[in-house]
């Protein structure tokens, strides 16, 4: 298949935005596998600012961290996304160049802990307000269960209402396949 899945998408997304140096931001935590490939991407030089509202996911993530001896280069806060600038420093302000977000629950973790709009937006903006210019924000949407149609939704009407003169925004799919399958919305910052 010579199209990208979704996560490769992502990844690209994220490699094209974020280069040693940079500051970037994991949203949802999760097991830690984009908190780990933005450690890598960012350099001894950058950080990443990880959120999750779940000790199971900073246990795992911080375990990763440690295996590949990066934990320097991230912070992880047991706080939700919605909190980012309450965490990140200012001096880092203007420097943040991408965002993932995982957006569902926890893989293999407690299923009723979702998610939800009202939070994802909240992020969203504070993300659009201390990037850089042509940061990108990458959320791979996850809507397989009621919660997530319901994030899913509300995410779309709120981005397709994003100001096309203060960002340019993306929708990443595959069309044609069963099950609700995720799907990426990336926004760049103008």
């Amino acid at each position: 298949m010579k199209l990208d899945r979704i996560l490769p998408f992502a990844r690209r997304l994220l490699e094209k935005s974020v280069a040693a140096g940079d500051i970037a931001v994991d949203a949802t935590m999760g097991n830690g596998h984009d908190t780990l490939f933005l450690a890598e991407l960012v350099g001894d030089s950058g950080k990443v600012f990880s959120f999750d509202i779940q000790q199971a996911a900073l246990i795992e993530t911080e375990k990763k961290l440690t295996e590949h001896t990066l934990n320097d280069r991230a912070t992880l806060s047991l706080r939700g996304h919605e909190h980012i600038k309450d965490i990140i420093p200012e001096s880092y302000y203007g420097k943040l160049t991408a965002a993932v977000f995982n957006l569902g629950y926890l893989p293999g973790g407690d299923k009723s802990i979702v998610t939800t709009a009202t939070t994802t937006i909240s992020a969203i903006e504070q993300l659009l307000d201390i990037m850089a210019p042509e940061g990108i924000i990458v959320m791979v949407i996850y809507h397989g269960h009621p919660e997530g149609m319901l994030e899913k939704d509300e995410l779309l009407s709120y981005v397709e209402s994003i100001n096309q003169k203060d960002a340019h925004v993306l929708q990443y799919r595959f069309m044609n396949q069963a099950n609700n399958p995720p799907f990426i919305v990336a926004i760049e910052k103008r």
